[in-house]
C-alpha cells in the first residue's frame, strides 16, 4: 500500500476505533482546563483515562505462528534472522519457555494470563464444545493485557491474527464484544481466522472488513502488518508521546498457507539440499556451541513414521527441498519486517524504554501435513497432495497460486531437539518456543540465556511487573479471575534465580503432561497428528522424566520412580479438575454437534442477499454442504454483460456466479485441483431484460447433482463427487472473490437479489 493511502485509510480508523473502545469506559483526550473554569468542573461528566505509572515501558510483543523452537538462527537454527539475532546479543534467550502446543489456546492464555481451559480455550476456537473449558468464549472474569494497560493509560493496537474470537460472533452484524477493540485494544488491523492467505488476505481494520491494496503488484502481509504498525507508531509518537504504547503483532508466519516473495525464495535455493535429517545434526551441533542445549543433552529420535531423507527419491527430494526453501524465505521476510519495526523505535528514541518479548511460536511446528501440501484446503475435503501436485506446481510453490506447507520431515528437524510437535502437549516438540526478551534501560545482561521455567501465562503478569501495574480484582464490575502466570521479571538480571513458575498442566486433544520442579510426567500419543485419532485418551500410558539432566525428553524413568510418577498424574488430575480439562477428547471435531453451538444464522430457511460490500464469513453464509439453491434475479443491459453475482472462497476452493461474455456461469471447486473443478453455463449470452438464473446441489446415493436454470428452465447439470464445507474466503454479492483481481470489480448487469434456500 503506498504511504498516501496507508495515512488517509489508518488515521481516521484509529480515531473512531479509539472514540467506539472507549464508549463506557475512558477518554482518550486528557482535558484542558479554560481561563476561567477548571478542567475538574468542565469536564467532570467525562472519565480521564489515567496516566500510566511513571517510567512504564513501552511494550512490543511478538507472537509467531507453528515456528519450531530450532527454526531461527536465533536458537541454533539455519534460518537466518538477523533482527532478532541483534535483539537477543542485547538481551536475552529463554530456552525453557511454553506453550498450549496449539494456536487459540496459546494466544487466550498470552492475553489473559490464565490457563487455556480456564478461559475456554481447550481446543481451537474452530472445535468449541458445550463445555466449560472449551466454550471458546473469554468470559469477563478474564481481561485482556490490552484492556488492562489500556485502563491504566497506555494506547494499544494490535496487527495481524486474531482467533480468539467465537466462529458465530464473526459475522457483520457481530456481535463485537470478543474482538480486539473490545478486548482493550484502540486498533486492529488483520484477520479473525486461524490462517489467511498472505497474497490476498481475508484483512479487517476495526471492525471493519476490507481488501488489500488491489494496485500493489508486490503486496504481502507481513509488509502490510508491518507498515501499518509503523504508521500507527508515528502516530502514537507525533500525538500523545507522553502516554506508553502496547503494539501487539501475531503474523500468520509460519502457518500455512506458506508463501514468501519470490526474490526471498530465491535467496534459499540449494540451502536445504541436505536434507532434514542433517538439518537436525548440523542444528544440534550448532545449539550445544551456543549454549542453546546443555552440552549432555541427547538429540530426540526421528519417528518411524517420518521418513529418512536417504530413503526419498531423487524427485522427492527436489520437491521436498523446494517447500523448505519456501518456509525459510517467509521467516526471513518476516524477520526483515521485525527489523523495521525495530528501526522505527530507534529513529523516534522509544527503543531503550521498550520491552521486547517475542515468541517464538504458538506452539511447534506442525506435523499435520505429512507429504506437505500445494493447497492446504485440499486437506479439508480428504484430498491429500500428491507428489505429482507439487510437481505440478514446483514453480509456483511459495506463491499467488499456491497454499502450501512443508513435509512433516521439516517441521520435525525445526524442532530440533525434541521429540514431536504441534498438537502434541504431553512433548517438548508441541509445547516449547524460544523466547527473546529486551529492554535495553532496565535488563543490564546482554546476550544471556535464561533457563527458568516459563509458560505463556507469565507474559502478562511479566508486563504489569515492568509497567508497575497491579492488575485488577474487578473490570466493569466482574470478578476476576486469579492470573495463573508468574512474572519473569525476577529472572532478568539473575541467572541463577530459582524458578518461580515451578508446577504447570498441558492437555490438548488427550495427549497430556505435568511439570514440576524440573520433572514431567507425559502421556505417550496414541498416534501422529497428521492422522485420525480417535483412542480414548484415558487409556495411554505414561511416562516419566527427568528434565533437569535431560533437556531434550529423551529418557523415560517411570520405571525406577513410580512414585513420582504417580505424584504427578494426582497433581496433573487436580489441576484439570480447578482448569476444567474434563472431560478428555482425542476427536473433539467427532463430538462437535453444531446444533448446540450459538449461530450468526438459522440452521435453514430462504434468505435474501443483496449487492455490496459486505464479507460474508463462513459462519454467516448459509450453504454448508449440498441441499441447496441459489436463485439470482438479475437483469442485463445488453447480450455482453459480464462480472461478479456471486462468489465465495478463493482460488483455493469455492464457488461463484458470474456472467462471462453475456453466459451465466457457476463453477464450483471443492479442492482448488483442476479435474474436480465443475462449471455449469447457459447454452448462449443472456438476452437483454430480466432473468433468473438458479443453481441447484442436491445429494444422491452416489454423489452430487448440480443442475443450472435459466427462467425456470433447466439449461445445464452435471455431477460432483466432493463438496467442501470451509471455504478459503469469504462470501460477496455483486463483487469478485477475495482474491481476484483479473476481472470486473462490479457486473455490468443490476443484480436485484440473490436468493438463498438452505
Amino acid at each position: 500500500m503506498a504511504a498516501g493511502a496507508l495515512k488517509t485509510s489508518i488515521l481516521p480508523r484509529v480515531i473512531a476505533a479509539t472514540a467506539l473502545s472507549a464508549l463506557g469506559m475512558a477518554s482518550v483526550f486528557t482535558p484542558m482546563a479554560s481561563a476561567n473554569q477548571p478542567a475538574t468542573q468542565q469536564w467532570r461528566h467525562i472519565t480521564v483515562r489515567p496516566d500510566a505509572p511513571a517510567g512504564a515501558p513501552n511494550v512490543l510483543l511478538i507472537l509467531m505462528d507453528d515456528v519450531g523452537f530450532s527454526a531461527s538462527t536465533t536458537f541454533g537454527g539455519a534460518i537466518p534472522t538477523p533482527h532478532l539475532d541483534e535483539i537477543a546479543a542485547q538481551g536475552l534467550r529463554y530456552n525453557r519457555f511454553h506453550t498450549t502446543a496449539m494456536c487459540s489456546p496459546t494466544r487466550a492464555a498470552l492475553l489473559t494470563g490464565r490457563n487455556h481451559h480456564a478461559v475456554g480455550y481447550g481446543a481451537i476456537a474452530n472445535v468449541a464444545l458445550d463445555e466449560t473449558g472449551y466454550t471458546s468464549v473469554i468470559p469477563d472474569s478474564a481481561a485482556t493485557i490490552g484492556r488492562v494497560l489500556r485502563d491504566n493509560g497506555y494506547n494499544t493496537a494490535w496487527f495481524g491474527k486474531n482467533h480468539n474470537t467465537p466462529e458465530w460472533e464473526l459475522g457483520p452484524l457481530g456481535p463485537f464484544n470478543h474482538r480486539p477493540n473490545a478486548w482493550g485494544f484502540d486498533y486492529f488491523y488483520g484477520f479473525n481466522a486461524a490462517m489467511t492467505d498472505q497474497v490476498n488476505p481475508d484483512l479487517t481494520e476495526n471492525m471493519n472488513p476490507i481488501r488489500r491494496d488491489p494496485n500493489d503488484p508486490d503486496y504481502f502481509l507481513d509488509r502490510d502488518l508491518a507498515d501499518h504498525m509503523i504508521h500507527w507508531l508515528r502516530i502514537q509518537h507525533t500525538l500523545q508521546p507522553d502516554r506508553p504504547f502496547f503494539a501487539y503483532l501475531a503474523p500468520g508466519t509460519l502457518h500455512a498457507p506458506q508463501q514468501a516473495p519470490a526474490d526471498w525464495i530465491a535467496k534459499f535455493k540449494g540451502k536445504f539440499d541436505m536434507g532434514w535429517d542433517e538439518l537436525r545434526a548440523q542444528t544440534f551441533a550448532r545449539q550445544k556451541a551456543m549454549g542453546i542445549v546443555p552440552a549432555d543433552a541427547q538429540l530426540a529420535p526421528r519417528p518411524d513414521s517420518i521418513p529418512a531423507w536417504e530413503s526419498l527419491t531423487s524427485e522427492q527430494k527436489r520437491l521436498y527441498t523446494r517447500q523448505m526453501e519456501v518456509a525459510a524465505a517467509q521467516l526471513a521476510y518476516l524477520d526483515h519486517q521485525f527489523g523495521r519495526i525495530v528501526e522505527q523505535l530507534k529513529a523516534s528514541g522509544q527503543f531503550d524504554n521498550t520491552l521486547i518479548l517475542f515468541v517464538q511460536g504458538d506452539n511447534g511446528a506442525s506435523l499435520e501435513t505429512f507429504g506437505g501440501a500445494v493447497n492446504e484446503y485440499m486437506a479439508f475435503v480428504g484430498v491429500p497432495s500428491t507428489d505429482a501436485d507439487l510437481a505440478a506446481k514446483y514453480d509456483q510453490m511459495g506463491g499467488e497460486y499456491a497454499g502450501g506447507q512443508y513435509q512433516v520431515g521439516w517441521a520435525f528437524a525445526t524442532n530440533t531437539p525434541f521429540p514431536w510437535g504441534k498438537q502434541i502437549a504431553s512433548h517438548l516438540g508441541g509445547i516449547r518456543d524460544g523466547l527473546v526478551v529486551s529492554w535495553p534501560d532496565h535488563i543490564r545482561a546482554r546476550g544471556e540465556i535464561r533457563s527458568q521455567f516459563g509458560h505463556v501465562t507469565d507474559i502478562a503478569p511479566t508486563i504489569y511487573e515492568a509497567a508497575g501495574i497491579t492488575p485488577p480484582e474487578t473490570v466493569d464490575g466482574v470478578a476476576q479471575q486469579p492470573i495463573d502466570g508468574v512474572s519473569l521479571v525476577y529472572s532478568f538480571d539473575n541467572a541463577r534465580a530459582p524458578e518461580r513458575h515451578r508446577e504447570q498442566y498441558f492437555e490438548m486433544l488427550g495427549n497430556r503432561a505435568y511439570y514440576r520442579d524440573g520433572w514431567l510426567a507425559s502421556t505417550v500419543p496414541a498416534g501422529p497428528p497428521w492422522g485420525r485419532n480417535n483412542v480414548d485418551p484415558n487409556s495411554l500410558q505414561w511416562r516419566l522424566f527427568d528434565l533437569n539432566s535431560d533437556f531434550s525428553q529423551t529418557r523415560d524413568l517411570s520405571a525406577r520412580y513410580p512414585d513420582k510418577l504417580a505424584e504427578l498424574k494426582a497433581a496433573f488430575d487436580a489441576a484439570a479438575e480447578r482448569n476444567h480439562v474434563y472431560p478428555l477428547s482425542a476427536n473433539l471435531m467427532g463430538r462437535l454437534d453444531r446444533n448446540l453451538r450459538p449461530r450468526a444464522i438459522p440452521a435453514q430457511g430462504t434468505f435474501h442477499f443483496y449487492p455490496g460490500d459486505t464479507h460474508y464469513t463462513n459462519y454467516a453464509w448459509p450453504i454448508i454442504g449440498a441441499g441447496w439453491s441459489v436463485t439470482a434475479q438479475i437483469r442485463t443491459g445488453t447480450a455482453a454483460d459480464a462480472g461478479p453475482i456471486m462468489s465465495v472462497g478463493t482460488k483455493f476452493n469455492g464457488y461463484a456466479l458470474r456472467l462471462v461474455d453475456g453466459r451465466a456461469v457457476f463453477v464450483y471447486d471443492p479442492s482448488g485441483r483442476e479435474t474436480e473443478r465443475r462449471t455449469l453455463t447457459t447454452p448462449g449470452p443472456l438476452s437483454p431484460g430480466a432473468h433468473r438464473v438458479t443453481v441447484r446441489l442436491v445429494q444422491t446415493d452416489k454423489d452430487i447433482a448440480m443442475t443450472m436454470l435459466l427462467d425456470d428452465a433447466e439449461v445445464d447439470h452435471a455431477s460432483i463427487e466432493r463438496i467442501s464445507r470451509i471455504s478459503s474466503g469469504p462470501a460477496f454479492v455483486g463483487r469478485p472473490m477475495q482474491d481476484d483481481r483479473s476481472g470486473p470489480m462490479r457486473c455490468d448487469c443490476a443484480i436485484d437479489v440473490v436468493t438463498i434456500e438452505q
